[in-house]
């Protein structure tokens, strides 16, 4: 199985949707940029994503999403993840290489942590958020596996064909879910959607009340649909920790699917 690529081509002249301009090494740093992206979307997608949102960019919420981040981006608002990381989950997994879903709510709002993949934090960063060390916490207790506390940044279970997608893509610095309710949640809606139009079966991971207001969205009766709280200290003591998701995608995948698990000690390609 083949991951998805991010592909980039030559700006359209008029372009108005500019989110994302490229997917930043592992190693650079997770930061912000002060003015809108130069680059066009869907340009910046892989082949199959950009066929299936493309016209997205030319819809109300889209236009005004946009106008919402380039203001943002130059006022003295600290946006993250960077421009480069907005639409990462989705430039790393093309559409067919899609096999697990786990959706998050928005990006961490801490400095040099959001990298645009759901719980994911850059592996030179020293301390790891707390939402990240329950889910490794979850891993141990589930499969026995001790991870490498060094590694996070999680491209090593995207490069299995597990698609890490918040529910909003963008955030202000220190302010959690400041960019709700301004159009990322229609765009991931129709990632959601185009997911569950597909004839293959999927298992979307739902962790929290934001990912799982998607729970709508999965009508196809051929998916799996896992659901826990948040693995936030606030939440994680009331079903997360316990949830056993990790054994129970691998044997959905293996049992029933009749496909690879998920190796959940490559944490990362690097």
């Amino acid at each position: 199985m083949s991951q998805g690529h991010a592909r980039t081509s030559k700006v359209k002249k008029g372009a108005v949707a500019q989110l994302g301009e490229r997917v930043v090494r592992n190693d650079e740093v997770a930061g912000s940029t002060p003015v809108c992206s130069t680059k066009s979307f869907p340009d910046n997608l892989p082949h199959h994503w950009r066929s299936l949102l493309e016209n997205e960019s030319q819809k109300k919420y889209f236009l005004d999403l946009q106008k919402f981040l380039c203001l943002e981006r130059k006022s003295s608002a600290t946006v993250y993840p960077s421009r480069e990381n907005i639409l990462r989950a989705i430039q790393s997994i093309d559409f067919p290489d899609v096999r697990v879903v786990i959706l998050g709510q928005d990006p961490y709002h801490g400095e040099n942590q959001a990298m645009g993949l759901s719980f994911a934090v850059p592996n030179d960063l020293r301390v790891k958020p707390p939402s990240l060390q329950n889910i490794f916490k979850e891993i141990k207790s589930d499969l026995g596996i001790e991870l490498d506390p060094k590694l996070s940044d999680l491209t090593g279970w995207v490069s299995q064909g597990v698609l890490l997608l918040n529910t909003v893509l963008t955030v202000r610095k220190g302010q959690p879910f400041s960019h709700r309710d301004k159009g990322w949640e229609v765009f991931t809606d129709q990632i959601i959607q185009h997911l569950n139009a597909r004839t293959e079966p999927l298992i979307f991971v739902l962790w929290g009340a934001a990912a799982q207001k998607k729970k709508l969205l999965i009508t196809s009766s051929h998916h799996y649909v896992l659901e826990s709280p948040h693995p936030s200290p606030f939440s994680a003591d009331r079903g997360f920790f316990g949830c056993k998701h990790f054994s129970k995608i691998n044997h959905i995948l293996s049992q029933k699917l009749k496909s690879a698990p998920i190796d959940w000690s490559r944490i990362s390609q690097s």
